[in-house]
């Protein structure tokens, strides 16, 4: 904070006495240098130049306005002027009447009359403005983000409400930027980078409420919001704000998506659910490069209730055995004959009244609230005890890969959760394998290689999942602690159709061999895409090549064929 709040810890605060007939300084001298330290000024040019010098030191200029050089309002208007000088309260000192008026309108905050009859008044004056001068430059430091010099969000939202009160009939769209992988950009580039990025964002933003007379606040992070008139379009807002990044940053890339919810009533929802559906519309576009603004209609309403249903169901269905758990067997291929060698867990959501619930309505939605470590430990359970009862029934050690989440490895208490599973099952951290995405690395990279490097010690076996379909890196498959390569089905896809495709998984597989970690196919579906991996050297196969995810009793039948 500095200078700017040096104020508030000298013994006196400083004022400047400004008036060219030299009886009237010492009389306001007099009266104040008890209670403040006071600097003079015989004149305005004089004055201006001692308020730069002194700046925020500065807790009042007592001002008359009839001087030689420079009168009062001149000074006035050149501390208008500058964005620095301007909050410093003004008291003019004058004996006319129509000079008071006019001083307030051009930025005064109060007036002494001339002659200094009473000090005590004179003193309660003083006091009172410096007081509430004060009180707002606390408030200012308070309600704008450091950065970005924007209202943080609870300001933010404070502001927009006084616009609501003040303009109770005019339609208002709600409206939320948000930067496509900036963490990504962070990792890249760094924060500093990062931060100049923001700080254009909102500057851009910040012109757009000033000319749309509205109100630009910054929520979280990369995430800003504007709350403006109704508008009839936002390409061309988009194009500006993209602009404006583009003429700063040239050789960057940087992709703003904005999300639109116009308000059918200023009465009729809280600002903070109408910019809760601006950033629902932003996120529905997060992975579409077809389409950088979306806007809240009737369609993503219905999602978003059924969203709400489902967070709002969750624990009842897993304390009701509403999930159930699935497997998909993965297969060794090295051999003449595929043999299963493993397994992977699938969650399945049999919903009362709402059916079967497909993991790609629940997951990412569990994932981004937090939710989805009441699943994943549900699902950590009950593969622990299906691996106990193939030993037990099938005289067979088949070895399970789960899911963990970016939220369970945030969890401080994992590895004793999953070793207290292992052990209630009475089976080993060997026969779980724990299958962390390679997006899970993208943040956080030294705490989570700390945290993935205590469970492979503690003995579970760590697969890397979904390589190849993110921001995959040569440096990640170094640096990552794993034992098992899992690649993203989208890396299959084209292998039997194109060289190109071919010769990248190709040199993934010779990768990992060097590495000595063992490699899986994901998402196999034809003949030849079989014939290409075993070519290729690939050790382990999943896909509905071989077999569809299956429910406990048809994957133990497969399993009873094994033995």
């Amino acid at each position: 904070m500095g200078e700017d709040f040096i104020y508030h810890y000298r013994k006196k605060r400083m004022v400047l006495v400004v008036d060219d007939e030299e009886i009237n300084r010492e009389i306001l001298g007099g009266i104040l240098e008890d209670h403040y330290e006071v600097q003079y000024a015989s004149d305005g040019e004089e004055a201006l130049e001692i308020i730069k010098e002194k700046g925020n030191l500065l807790s009042l200029v007592l001002l008359d306005i009839m001087m030689p050089k420079m009168d009062g309002f001149e000074v006035i208007k050149n501390m208008q002027m500058d964005p620095a000088l301007r909050p410093i309260p003004v008291i003019v000192l004058t004996s006319d009447e129509e000079l008071e008026i006019d001083s307030l309108k051009k930025g005064a905050a109060d007036f002494i009359k001339k002659p200094y009859d009473v000090p005590e008044k004179i003193l309660a004056r003083v006091k009172r403005i410096i007081a509430l001068f004060e009180d707002r430059l606390i408030i200012q430091l308070t309600e704008k983000d450091e950065l970005t010099n924007l209202y943080d969000r609870s300001y933010f939202y404070e502001y927009a409400l006084l616009q609501n009160r003040f303009n109770p009939d005019e339609k208002m769209d709600a409206v939320v930027f948000n930067i496509s992988h900036f963490h990504m950009f962070n990792e890249i580039y760094g924060m500093e980078e990062g931060d100049k990025i923001l700080q254009v964002l909102a500057k851009s933003i910040e012109d757009m409420a000033e000319r749309f007379g509205g109100i630009a606040g910054r929520s979280v992070a990369d995430i800003f919001m504007l709350y403006i008139p109704s508008q009839k379009e936002y390409d061309s807002i988009h194009r500006e704000v993209e602009d404006a990044i583009e003429r700063e940053f040239p050789v960057h890339h940087v992709r703003v998506r904005i999300g639109v919810y116009t308000r059918p009533d200023n009465n009729d929802d809280k600002l903070s659910i109408c910019f809760d559906r601006a950033k629902t519309a932003c996120n529905s576009i997060r992975e579409n490069y077809n389409k950088d603004v979306a806007y809240f209609d009737d369609e993503l309403r219905e999602k978003q209730i059924y969203a709400e249903r489902l967070i709002h169901d969750i624990r009842s269905a897993i304390s009701k055995n509403q999930l159930k758990v699935y497997f998909q067997s993965k297969y060794d291929v090295t051999g003449d004959i595929p043999v299963i060698t493993s397994a992977e867990a699938l969650v399945r959501w049999i919903h009362p009244e709402l059916g079967m619930i497909s993991p790609g309505s629940f997951i990412t939605l569990f994932e981004e609230n937090g939710l989805i470590h009441l699943v994943d430990e549900f699902v950590w359970k009950e593969s622990a005890e299906r691996v106990k009862r193939w030993k037990e029934e099938f005289g067979i050690t088949l070895p399970v890969s789960v899911n963990v989440s970016r939220i369970d490895l945030h969890d401080p208490q994992i590895k004793e959760k999953l070793l207290k599973i292992v052990k209630d099952a009475g089976i080993t951290p060997e026969d779980i394998y724990l299958e962390i995405t390679e997006s899970v690395y993208e943040e956080d990279t030294d705490q989570m290689v700390e945290v993935v490097m205590e469970l492979k010690k503690a003995g579970f076996v760590i697969e890397m999942d979904d390589f190849g379909s993110g921001y995959s890196s040569l440096n990640m498959l170094t640096t990552m602690p794993f034992d098992i390569l899992k690649l993203d089905m989208s890396l299959m896809k084209d292998i039997h159709k194109d060289e190109r495709s071919r010769r990248m998984l190709e040199l993934i597989i010779e990768i990992a061999k060097f590495l000595k970690v063992k490699v899986v196919a994901e998402g196999v579906e034809e003949k030849q895409q079989v014939e290409i991996l075993k070519k290729f050297n690939a050790q382990v196969i999943q896909g509905y090549y071989f077999s569809r995810p299956v429910p406990p009793e048809e994957f133990e039948a497969l399993l009873k064929n094994k033995r």
